[in-house]
């Protein structure tokens, strides 16, 4: 379940937000004190935050500081009654995802939660990524195509010109857009990254270019879109193959003009951006059906860099494998684990449709489940048997951390006792643990011969 926490002075207004979305599902939180607030966020898992500006003890400016230096993938929403551009401004600078003016609209304020649980997910998910791909600051990886995508980097970075990457989900599109960005010309100015997946149809023009008081149902104030706040900096336009064609055009004239217009305006605004755009999709294939603008794709691929799926590069799976262990050991508060050479031969053999970040649920699920510091092939055997799927299953059909883990331990008992033809004493050797505690573990899982 999404948490949130609300952090505002007002008690009727905390009540009141909290009940709207606990009836929609989410688990929520709430304190009229801001000192309280910066303990409960530390103490717990929040995927967004609403947060008051005017308080008595410290104002939500300060607030939010404290709450980005904690844990920055969180998306913090600013709430106040004392709405102007110069507060919008502001607390976008300061981290903020959205910005709400009291009295707060209940449909705007759910959209406003919705996209923020969204992008921090999708923020976390993509910390989880670099931490695999970068190491000290570099791209892991010796294959030819990690090689190719590095040289590609060097030679594109210092330039404006428009690149559009591509490649499946979980390969690492936008830390090669980060990376690009990092050795520019423009490395000190913002990094602007947009999901056009995850900002549904209505909001993506109002999300890029901003939207003027007015313009629409729920536009209760101005709102400065992504491409200014991104001015001398670079804009990243993620999974492009999923914006609107009214967006598209917008964009198209942008990319162009190099001036854009608010939503509801009439006044063109100057914008410097550099333009780096990414997709999943094969964008010739979306032109052909219509869905995208052919002339757009042309002005975004200027420079194209395809980060091949995982599948592609078997010769950097133990390298992510080392990274991984060290990583997650570190994280569990466990001795690094080693994975013996059939342990990474199995994993080498796998498809890895979900790539980098598939590969490194598995490494966590089989340091967990198997928890043994050395991870030979005979360990894993049973997460690879037949279909992946039965895996998936297991975290869909748990409604814990630690059912999961029961029901894993059973099939891998189950599997261990099968391989050795039901020989207690031996399966007990190979698991490492004594024969009592493999009857007690067969008994508390209900594990019998016949299965």
């Amino acid at each position: 379940m999404k948490s949130v926490l609300i952090i505002d002075d007002e008690l009727q207004i905390c009540e009141s937000i909290s009940m709207i979305l606990e009836y929609e599902g989410y688990a929520v939180q709430y304190t009229t004190s801001a000192n309280e607030g910066i303990e409960k966020f530390a103490s717990s898992e929040f995927s967004a935050v609403l947060l008051d500006i005017q308080m008595p003890e410290m104002n939500g400016f300060e607030v939010l500081k404290k709450l980005k230096e904690q844990k920055p993938p969180v998306s913090v929403i600013i709430i106040s009654a004392h709405g102007s551009i110069e507060n919008a401004i502001k607390a976008t600078r300061l981290g903020a995802f959205d910005f709400l003016e009291k009295p707060i609209d209940r449909d705007k304020l759910l959209i406003s939660i919705r996209n923020a649980t969204e992008t921090a997910s999708l923020k976390e998910e993509n910390e989880e990524i670099k931490k695999v791909w970068v190491g000290d600051g570099e791209i892991l990886g010796k294959s030819r195509a990690i090689h190719n995508i590095l040289q590609m980097i060097d030679k594109v970075a210092p330039l404006d010109t428009r690149v559009l990457i591509t490649g499946e989900n979980g390969t690492g599109k936008e830390l090669v857009a980060r990376a690009i960005h990092k050795k520019s010309l423009r490395k000190d100015k913002s990094f602007v990254e947009v999901n056009c997946a995850a900002i549904p149809n209505e909001l993506i023009e109002s999300e890029l270019f901003g939207h003027e008081k007015g313009s629409f149902t729920g536009a209760v104030q101005q709102r400065i879109g992504r491409f200014e706040l991104a001015h001398k900096g670079t804009i990243f336009l993620d999974e492009v193959g999923d914006m609107s064609h009214q967006a598209q055009a917008k964009v198209l004239r942008a990319i162009e003009d190099g001036k854009i217009e608010r939503v509801g305006g009439g006044k063109k605004i100057d914008v410097d951006v550099r333009l780096i755009a990414a997709t999943n999709k094969n964008l010739k294939e979306e032109i052909e059906k219509g869905n995208f603008r052919e002339d757009l794709y042309h002005r975004l691929n200027v420079i194209p860099i395809i980060v091949p799926p995982l599948r592609e590069r078997l010769e950097d799976i133990p390298i992510l494998i080392d990274h991984f262990t060290h990583d997650i050991s570190l994280k569990h508060k466990k001795p690094v684990t080693k994975f013996s050479d059939e342990a990474i031969r199995i994993l080498q053999n796998q498809s890895w449709t979900g790539n980098v970040r598939e590969l490194r649920n598995i490494i966590e699920r089989i340091i967990i489940i198997v928890d043994k510091k050395e991870i030979s092939g005979k360990d894993i055997d049973f997460m690879f048997a037949g279909n992946q799927q039965s895996v998936d299953e297991l975290v869909d059909t748990s409604n814990s951390f630690q059912e999961f883990k029961e029901k894993a331990e059973r099939v891998f008992i189950l599997k261990q006792l099968r391989s050795n033809d039901w020989n207690i004493s031996k399966t007990a050797e190979i698991l490492d643990i004594q024969r009592s505690h493999l009857y007690n573990k067969m008994k508390k899982y209900g594990i019998e011969k016949d299965e």
